[in-house]
């Protein structure tokens, strides 16, 4: 399956039998990291909080995923302690995190426990680790303080966040980088972090996020409802922003330096598309003629224009997204439309996880 793995820069014998703590791994990314990551060979501890939503991809597929999955919270320093000490890793991916803004709107107290505290206690309880060679956080694209300009960030622009998860997002990136020097630069341990765009594809069953609620409309037969149809985001494939994660681990583990501390994943082109052309573009892919209308009411405040500059990763990594943005709608479409008529959610993602890395 990942013959052709080397040009999507990942190298399998890199991962084959590696030891990988992965956390998230019943959400959307984590899922498809999940199958990734167990199809490569690596030996995977997971844990996360129990799925949230009906249906889930890790619901749907986890049984037959050779991973060893756990449930825990990141606020549990007594359960993070235990797994880590168990599962003794070489490689760890934290992508656990509460990933929703209007979420955070309604409950700011635990937005800033799960992805402030959460990475504390994780990197804290990896600090009695043997054998670690490289740990990268996930944040978001919206660590940044913006001013909405227009321009693309680089990963030195200053760092902020109205809104208490782009807070939290901005803050995890302060601790990240704490740590990193204060305590695993000494031992020789690289901690990174890695920035992604507004990422899509199939699978994705959350509540309140743009492509499941399209999906959801379809569905039903009515539009969904776009609180901000205009605007725009860097929108790409998961298994772009993925294939960027893993290699970005993997540069850090063979550098055994943070050097970049930190790396943006997102479109390489000026690829912006509004939130109602991505409505639009994957309701017709199900079928659905009239994908969105304007909801009506009021709202808390999001920003209106957001993009990143991958150029560093490109430098760094010869990473660059390899499904543009049509092609990432129509993938994206097309996995729900083949689940929606009853194909198995595991063989469609590994059928495009193949197909990514012809």
């Amino acid at each position: 399956m990942y013959a052709a793995a080397g040009r999507a820069n990942l190298t399998p014998s890199f991962w084959r039998g590696r030891r990988i703590l992965l956390t998230g791994h019943t959400g959307f990314k984590g899922a498809w990291a999940s199958v990734m990551l167990a199809d490569l060979g690596a030996k995977v501890t997971a844990f996360s909080l129990a799925p949230q939503t009906e249906p889930n991809l890790w619901q749907t597929i986890g049984q037959r995923v050779a991973i060893d999955s756990r449930h825990a919270d990141l606020r549990d320093m007594a359960a993070v302690t235990e797994i880590c000490k168990t599962a003794e890793p070489e490689i760890v991916l934290h992508m656990a995190a509460q990933a929703q803004v209007r979420e955070s709107y309604r409950d700011p107290v635990g937005t800033f426990a799960s992805n402030i505290m959460g990475t504390v206690n994780l990197l804290e309880a990896l600090r009695a680790s043997p054998g670690l060679q490289a740990i990268l956080t996930v944040t978001s694209d919206k660590v940044y303080a913006n001013t909405e300009t227009g321009l693309a960030f680089p990963e030195s622009a200053p760092l902020g966040g109205s809104d208490p998860y782009s807070a939290s997002k901005g803050a995890t990136e302060i601790v990240v980088r704490s740590y990193a020097e204060s305590f695993f630069a000494p031992l020789g341990v690289p901690l990174a972090s890695a920035r992604g765009g507004n990422v899509i594809g199939g699978g994705d069953f959350s509540s309140d996020r743009l492509v499941p609620d399209v999906y959801r409309a379809a569905q039903k037969g009515v539009p969904v409802e776009l609180r901000y149809p205009a605007a725009t985001r860097p929108w790409q494939h998961v298994l772009d922003c993925l294939t960027g994660y893993l290699g970005f681990a993997e540069y850090l583990a063979n550098r055994g330096a943070a050097d970049p501390p930190s790396l943006n994943f997102g479109p390489l082109t000026d690829e912006s598309m509004s939130v109602a052309q991505v409505a639009a573009a994957i309701g017709e892919g199900l079928g659905n003629g009239q994908a969105w209308k304007q909801a009506s009411g009021s709202f808390p405040p999001e920003k209106q224009t957001l993009r990143i500059n991958s150029a560093l990763a490109a430098k760094t990594l010869q990473w660059r997204p390899r499904l543009d943005a049509n092609e990432t709608i129509a993938w994206t479409a097309q996995w729900y439309a083949d689940f929606a008529n009853g194909k198995d959610a595991l063989e469609l993602t590994r059928a495009q996880i193949s197909r990514y890395g012809t």
